[in-house]
Parts: structure tokens; sequence; C-alpha cells
């Protein structure tokens, strides 16, 4: 689905919530004696998952204030966040067995955040580069995915590079556009997270005018054994060009703004698609 800003607002005005403040948060935490109070005449009633429906916020979140509250209160050194972390992934880490089942019980009912939502976020981000992969093998498309880049030492890459370009031919326009890679994103494009992931992300996949200058991406593509030398290697905004990102949920139509700067952006596969020859890329 592909909104305007305003439908995208009109919207968003209806499922905005107001992010906590540090006074609501020394609220929420204030809570923690109810908690306790709670579990003293019942450790196995939903206590947390009842507090945090009592004030409309997050159970995954309220477990996290509790679970710290808890551990500054029984540890000499303050929580790192690696720890509370873990601890949120695997309640049987917190020490206190009524707190666990707690924290667990917040987890499992959450359906907005939290580790197990993070998990099924996961494994749909990763179901739909599968379902990429396939249309990519379907229309006889030769690529290189994330796992062989990372084997050839590098760590920030999109999920697909074309080995031969591809043009995509645009309803929109006369010309078509050059896609040397593919980025799938398995959510809404909206304006935070699309300028997040432009700036972590799609940029330093696009290019300098540079970006074969240095012939290495030339040996790379026709050996598939070829390692790039690390004083030689390119750094990204030189090695891969133009792309496109599938944003498989739709995107707010007014982000669509950079194609003549190398990012296209598209709620499916394109299906009018034509192969360039090496010569020609």
């Amino acid at each position: 689905m592909i909104l305007t800003k305003a439908q995208y607002d009109e919207i968003a005005q209806c499922l905005v919530s107001v992010p906590p403040t540090r006074q609501s948060l020394r609220k929420l935490k204030q809570r923690f004696p109810r908690y306790l109070n709670g579990v003293g005449r019942n450790g196995t009633a939903p206590v947390l998952l009842e507090l945090a429906n009592e004030v409309d916020y997050a159970p995954s979140l309220m477990a996290r204030i509790i679970l710290e509250r808890f551990l500054q209160e029984h540890e000499e050194t303050p929580p790192s966040k690696s720890v509370i972390n873990s601890m949120l992934r695997d309640p049987s880490q917190i020490p206190d067995g009524v707190l666990a089942n707690q924290v667990y019980q917040c987890i499992v009912n959450d359906c907005c955040y939290g580790p197990l939502v993070d998990c099924i976020k996961h494994a749909i981000g990763h179901e739909h580069e599968v379902l990429l992969r396939d249309m990519l093998l379907e229309k006889n498309l030769s690529f290189l995915d994330e796992d062989q880049l990372r084997a050839k030492g590098y760590d920030k890459t999109p999920d697909f590079i074309l080995q031969v370009p591809v043009v995509m031919l645009c309803p929109l326009a006369v010309e078509g556009h050059i896609i040397h890679w593919i980025e799938s994103k398995a959510s809404f494009g909206d304006e935070c997270s699309h300028h997040a992931y432009l700036h972590d992300q799609f940029w330093s996949y696009w290019n300098s005018p540079l970006w074969r200058d240095c012939g290495v991406l030339h040996a790379w593509e026709h050996n598939p054994e070829y390692q790039v030398p690390s004083d030689h290697r390119p750094s990204w905004d030189r090695l891969f060009g133009p792309g496109l990102v599938i944003y498989w949920y739709g995107f707010i139509q007014e982000l669509d703004c950079n194609r003549e700067r190398g990012i296209l952006l598209k709620a499916c596969f394109p299906t009018d698609i034509v192969t360039l020859c090496h010569s020609v890329a």
C-alpha cells in the first residue's frame, strides 16, 4: 500500500501515543511497591501485566522498568543494558522466580514490543528476503546475497547485488532506471524509519561517479573466489551504484523523491525489467 503523506498522517493521528516523559517514568517506577504487594498476595497472578494494562503501557516495557528497579535494590552495581536485555530475552536468568514468571507473562502478551516481537519481525524479514531471492532466480538474474558479500570481507551490504544490472521500466517516466542492488524491507516505509535507513544504509550503497574506477568490482563479479585486498578495498559509496528498496508493506509516496539520485522505492518486485550486459553497465 502506497499512501500520500496526508493519508498517512490521518491514520497516524488515530494511532499516536504520547511518549513517556521522565516524570511519567518516575510514576511508573513508583508502582514497584504495588507490584510487591500484588505478588505477595498471589505470586502466580499476572500482577505486572495488569499494572501495564491499568496505565495503558506496553507490558514488556513495564517489565523492563520493574526488572531494573528490582536489580537496583538487589545488586551492588546498577544493571547494564546488556544484562537487562539478556534477562528479558530469557527470563529464567532472573534471580527471583516470581519476577521471572511475571516478566514472562508480560513478554508473551505484548504484541508491539519486546524480544518476542523482535523475533517475529526478524522471521518476517527473513521470509521476505527468501521471497525476493526466489523472484530473482525466477527472472534468471545473477546476484550475490548478503552472506556471500560478508564472506568476502564486507560487513555493510544490501540484501542482494545484481551481477548483471537491470533497468526497471518506470510507468511514470519515459526513461528507465538502472538497478545494481536491491534491499528488502518487510515493513511500512514511514518518514522516521526511511530517513534512518537513508542515513545508515541506502546512501552508503549509492555511488560517487568513481564507483567503478578501481576495477575491483569487475574482478569480483567475474571470479567468485576473488578476495578484495584490504588495502584496495573501495568504500561502499564507490561499489554498488543506484539501487531499489522494496517496502513490502508500502510507504509514503512523497518519500520516493530520490530516483534521480539513485534510490528507488517500490512496494513489490518490479515486473517490467530489462537485463543489461556488462558492456553497458
